[in-house]
């Protein structure tokens, strides 16, 4: 059978999709893994066995999508401090003894990827994507090419400084758009309140007025980092995707209304604000895209 996979390295599973090579999806799964050992590439490896006996005969091409930033060769990922330990420089095409070159990714490049090739940015030429989860991810089309930028830190669209004078994050910048709206600082955020975000929204939900008070102070921090990289990269669409936006038009809603206060429209010209479509597959659908570009 004539197929591609697309394989999604995440902190704790890996997500993968068979596909054609237009894009109709055969198979998936979703295989957890504990980051020890390089326990993640051996069960990598298992998958991709697993896919060709599934599939009787190995893949057209293969493509990987990983956190971190990439290398130049776009065959292995240069940089992921303190994270799946053994990554860096790894030559996947060498470790999976596969004799098309397999091409890497990083994840949230890949994610916007698969959106734009099945998804809600489907025939967009100039879009960005948010990933809001634990921290919040990032990608950007730009005139119809991906944003890649001089070390592949273009994209990283979480770091966008809000408050100057804030906490800085991970990477060493100030009041982010992720320290305002990711997952990981929830507690911070809530005075050790609400565990997650989920449970923030469902108390909203339900009336709380203080949870109503920092659900809505988080969704005016989202639009105002929407706003800004609208002027910055003057897109058709943004794409909203994460585990936060599972919160569906809890979301939505009031974000429509906060960019309504603070985008810049020329001429009444509104950037679509779209929900992302593929949900946790879309790195996955990303990587398998990739590959079929590769030469």
């Amino acid at each position: 059978m004539d197929y591609v996979l697309g394989l999604d390295l995440g902190g704790s599973s890996i997500k993968a999709v068979t596909v054609t090579p237009e894009g109709h999806l055969l198979a998936e799964a979703n295989v957890p893994f504990v980051d020890r050992d390089r326990e993640w590439a051996h069960k990598l490896r298992a998958l991709v066995a697993d896919f060709a006996a599934q599939h009787n005969g190995p893949a057209r091409a293969i493509g990987i999508a990983a956190p971190g930033l990439v290398g130049r060769n776009a065959r292995s990922v240069a940089h992921l401090p303190g994270r799946l330990i053994g990554i860096e420089g790894l030559d996947w095409t060498e470790w999976l003894g596969v004799a098309r070159p397999i091409p890497v990714l990083n994840d949230a490049h890949a994610a916007l990827l698969g959106e734009r090739w099945q998804g809600a940015a489907r025939g967009l030429q100039d879009v960005f994507l948010l990933t809001l989860g634990t921290g919040v991810g990032g990608a950007a089309v730009v005139d119809g090419r991906l944003l890649l930028g001089n070390l592949g830190r273009a994209g990283h669209l979480g770091h966008t400084v809000l408050d100057f004078l804030g906490p800085l994050d991970d990477v060493g910048t100030p009041g982010s758009l992720e320290h305002e709206i990711g997952n990981k600082n929830i507690q911070t955020r809530t005075g050790g309140r609400f565990p997650t975000t989920k449970a923030l929204v469902s108390a909203h939900l339900a009336g709380d007025a203080e949870a109503t008070r920092v659900w809505l102070r988080s969704v005016k921090a989202l639009a105002a980092g929407i706003g800004s990289l609208i002027n910055v990269l003057d897109p058709e669409a943004v794409i909203v995707g994460g585990g936060v936006a599972d919160a569906g038009e809890a979301l939505m809603g009031p974000l429509r209304r906060e960019l309504e206060r603070v985008e810049w429209r020329p001429g009444g010209a509104a950037v679509r604000l779209l929900p992302a479509q593929l949900g946790g597959l879309a790195g996955a659908y990303g990587a398998a895209w990739n590959a079929l570009q590769a030469p």
